[in-house]
Formats: C-alpha cells, sequence, structure tokens
C-alpha cells in the first residue's frame, strides 16, 4: 500500500509517495576492491541479497573514474554530463538502490576541489569502497514516471507480509 501525500509550496501542488508508519531497519556492510565498479557491484549485491528497499547509509574510499549528470540536466536535456579521471576521494554517496537506482556522489580531487552529481557508472575503485547499505525491511522501493519532473521518482510501498523473507 502506498500513501500519496498532497501539500503546496509557493501556490505549486505537489505529491509526496510514503508507506506511513515507518520500517524496521536492517544493515548489510561491503568493501569494494580495486578495479571494481561500484555502481554495478552494488546492484549486483543488492540483487544477490534481494534487497527491496536498498538505500545508502553511508560510503568511504576513493575511485579514478565517475560518470555524472550534473544538477542542470531535464528529462528533455539529459546530456549534461561530465567524465571523470584522476584520484578522487568519496566525500558522500547517497540514495536508493532499487532496480532503478538513484545514487548522488561528491567527489573530492587532489587539491580538495568537489564535485558532485547524479552517478551515471563508471565509478572505478582506486583503493577502497566501504558502503554500508540499510534496508527498510517493511517496504518496498520501486520507480514510475512522474509527470512534474518527467524522470521516473520513488514510490514507496509496504511490503506484502509474505515477502518480506524474500
Amino acid at each position: 500500500m502506498c500513501l500519496w501525500s498532497e501539500f503546496s509550496s509557493s501556490g505549486a501542488s505537489y505529491r509526496m509517495s510514503s508507506a506511513g508508519g515507518g520500517s524496521a531497519l536492517q544493515v548489510h556492510a561491503v568493501r569494494f576492491g580495486p578495479g571494481q565498479e561500484l555502481l554495478g557491484s552494488l546492484q549486483a549485491f543488492v540483487e544477490e541479497r534481494r534487497l527491496r528497499a536498498p538505500f545508502i547509509i553511508t560510503c568511504v574510499g576513493s575511485v579514478t573514474k565517475a560518470t555524472l549528470r550534473l544538477a542542470n540536466a531535464t528529462a528533455t536535456n539529459t546530456n549534461e554530463v561530465i567524465h571523470l579521471s584522476g584520484r578522487f576521494e568519496i566525500v558522500s554517496l547517497v540514495g536508493t538502490l532499487n532496480t532503478d537506482p538513484h545514487l548522488h556522489i561528491c567527489l573530492s580531487d587532489i587539491e580538495g576541489r568537489t564535485v558532485g552529481g547524479h552517478v551515471l557508472g563508471d565509478l572505478e575503485v582506486f583503493t577502497t569502497a566501504e558502503v554500508v547499505i540499510g534496508e527498510a525491511v517493511d517496504l518496498h522501493f520501486t520507480r514510475e514516471m512522474d509527470e512534474h519532473t518527467g524522470f521516473p521518482e520513488l514510490l514507496v510501498q509496504r511490503r506484502p507480509q509474505t515477502d518480506k523473507s524474500a
């Protein structure tokens, strides 16, 4: 069951997806090593463990490559993309990891300058990526196209009782 809430801000009307009542939390920790592609490795981890409402709690590590979509991209202009190459510390990694993951990352270069954006892939681990993943065990995350944003947005649903062991 998904609860939709309507709210207004600055004269505009919005919908918010929530399953209501919260959820129990299960925590998973994993380390990825040099050369592994982080996004694909995270997706494989989630699929292997059949996680239904996974999200990043925290991540530290480093990468040598990254492909990011920048904030000025729109549904009709999704080509605002940068390809990074070098040594970068992972300053932050946040988001949901359902079958259509939505992750944002902030990276710091060798001079401490930061860059961030929507993860498209090509996150090649340099030394390590230590990731703590949470799962809202009573929920199920999916995505559906949102007419306001033009992007597939998070849909939060209550997980059926029979699905909780999955």
